[in-house]
This record gives C-alpha cells, structure tokens and sequence, in this order.
C-alpha cells in the first residue's frame, strides 16, 4: 500500500529545505491529499504529483531520488 501524499509532502518538506519557488504550490496541496485517485477542486492528484516532479528538478540527493521514484511509481 501506497503513503499517503499528505506524509510524503511533509517529508520532502523536512528535507528540501529551500524548495524551488515553482514547486510550492503543488507542495502544499499534496499536503491536502491523501491519495493519488484524489481531487483537488478540479485538478486531479496525478496531475498535481507530475507538476510537483516536473519543477522539483533541484532537489537532489537520496531522499529526494526515493521519494521522486516513489511518486512515479504510484502513477502507475
């Protein structure tokens, strides 16, 4: 079973400790969600996920390689 996006959003946030002003917005919404399957008003959860992946290019290192990989994985 997947973790929820609210758990996985507060963990990047304890890591990416300046996140890429781009990638904020589809932060703090994951923060909001619990699944991949949700809705955020009209926008889908997997559409907020690509978002945050596509502008999250500048976080690196291990956490940030597990957890991109983790989000890819539940768009599937």
């Amino acid at each position: 079973m997947s973790r929820s996006l609210s758990v996985i959003a507060s963990e990047i946030k304890a890591d990416w400790k300046k996140v890429n002003y781009a990638a904020v917005p589809y932060l703090h919404t994951m923060a909001l969600l619990d699944s991949i399957t949700d809705k955020y008003y009209q926008d889908s959860a997997k559409s907020i996920v690509l978002y945050f992946l596509s502008n999250a290019g500048t976080w690196r290192g291990e956490t940030a390689k597990r957890i991109k990989a983790e989000l890819n994985k539940m768009m599937k």
